[in-house]
């Protein structure tokens, strides 16, 4: 049905007039009502009618023509009318702004992301661990490290074991709530492997979505398994325990990692860091603390033996069990400690404190241009020059609350966070 003025088809009920709908444009705002159908075509429509069926006017008319119209008469063009009218209704209520705002749609949408989630997921693969429990132990961190190794998500845990063994504790449980499928094998030698053949060698009959396989386990057995997984495809890492640590081969690649088992922590080849300027270097520093320490215990030796004046008896003639054994008494320990405060430098004032921090700067840089200077590293030296902690200076001086606020408002120096740490550099120094 169309608006008699302006032909458009949005309009709505706005009561009856003489038992007659009628209606408001919501176009050109024109009232009008409800045109009565022929009574033979309205008795066609209730025949041909389901009960739920709604027809337009349009429509009925159109289907009144094409019904007194011969057959031969009735063309292609008038039924492409018809479903095309139809088609026209049903796109307009799908994209109705009511329609697109329910909970319906909503739905559909949520219906329809998830079932694409799934097949993103069915076309990227998982990852597969097969691990001989009686063989290799895997902790939660072991774990984790191998799952990082992979490319594709590791999704599927299956242990193998003879879990009625004792020698194999309470494994079977930290494995399951681990999220393992436990698979129990009799009593025997090789019996875990033989297991283990047999099942990977038909992994993709179970799991068609995997990609790579993790065979966790040190026997020279499996290397047969690995063979044939190779041959199916997939990608192979071979988990095998050699002392302290995990070697993980890419049998497809022949890349080898290693994990330490004592420290949970990726151990570094040696084409990854130049070992031997490493090892250089932290000799060197070793080498330098170790003579600021023995120049230090040096010059407190001397100047206590200055200032203090301690007779001790020549015992070298007389037996073990007699020899005199010298007594300290309150005196020797204030020269020990008037040493110690003669030897360290005090702090004056705030422009002293900056010249003092600007000199270890400077000469950490000098004496190692590559090192990273950080806040509590900066802090320990002002410590081992003046005796005191930054901080305690800082407040002595009225500087501020501490140590790190000081630097972050000084205009002398920069700081820059590196993790949970903060690394200092002087503007004079750059």
């Amino acid at each position: 049905m169309k608006c008699p003025l302006c032909e458009s088809t949005s309009y709505y009920k706005n009561g009856h007039h003489n038992d007659q709908q009628n209606y408001l444009c919501k176009n050109c705002g024109k009232q009008f009502l409800e045109p009565a159908l022929p009574r033979s075509l309205e008795s066609d429509l209730l025949a041909n009618s389901n009960g739920h069926t709604k027809v337009s006017m349009t429509d009925a008319v159109e289907l009144s023509l094409v019904k007194n119209l011969p057959e031969e008469e009735i063309t292609e063009k008038v039924l492409g009318s018809f479903n095309f009218i139809l088609s026209e209704e049903l796109l307009q209520t799908i994209l109705s702004p009511d329609w697109l705002e329910s909970a319906v749609f909503s739905q559909l949408l949520l219906k329809i992301q998830q079932k694409k989630e799934i097949k993103h997921k069915l076309e990227r693969g998982i990852s597969l661990l097969l691990l001989d429990a009686e063989n290799l132990k895997l902790d939660i961190n072991s774990e984790l490290f191998l799952a990082s190794v992979c490319e594709y998500p590791l999704q599927v845990k299956i242990a193998f074991a003879n879990w009625k063994n004792p020698s194999i504790g309470k494994q079977d449980i930290e494995l399951y709530n681990r999220g393992y499928q436990l698979v129990h094998v009799p009593e025997g030698k090789n019996s875990a492997d033989a297991k283990m053949i047999a099942f990977g060698a038909c992994i993709l009959r179970s799991y068609p979505t995997v990609k790579e396989i993790l065979v966790c386990s040190s026997d020279g057995i499996l290397l047969h398994l690995c063979n044939e997984l190779q041959n199916q495809g997939l990608i192979v890492y071979w988990v095998r325990r050699q002392g302290q640590s995990l070697n993980i081969e890419n049998r497809n690649t022949g890349k080898l990692t290693h994990y330490s088992l004592a420290v949970a922590t990726e151990v570094t080849s040696f084409e990854k860091v130049k070992v031997v300027d490493t090892i250089q270097d932290l000799i060197k520093s070793e080498h330098e603390s170790s003579n600021a320490r023995l120049n230090r215990l040096v010059y407190v030796a001397t100047l206590f033996q200055e200032k203090c004046d301690i007779n001790i008896q020549d015992n070298s003639n007389k037996p073990e069990n007699e020899k005199a054994i010298p007594i300290l008494d309150n005196s020797f320990t204030e020269c020990i400690q008037e040493a110690k405060k003669e030897d360290f430098a005090k702090v004056p004032n705030g422009k002293e404190l900056d010249k003092l921090l600007l000199k270890i700067i400077q000469d950490i840089q000098t004496a190692s241009p590559k090192t990273k200077l950080s806040v509590s590293k900066l802090g320990t030296e002002i410590r081992k020059i003046t005796g005191e902690s930054p901080n305690s200076i800082i407040q002595e001086l009225n500087l501020g609350s501490s140590f790190l606020k000081y630097l972050k408002s000084s205009p002398t120096f920069t700081l820059k966070a590196n993790g949970k740490e903060y690394e200092v550099t002087a503007l004079l120094c750059e």
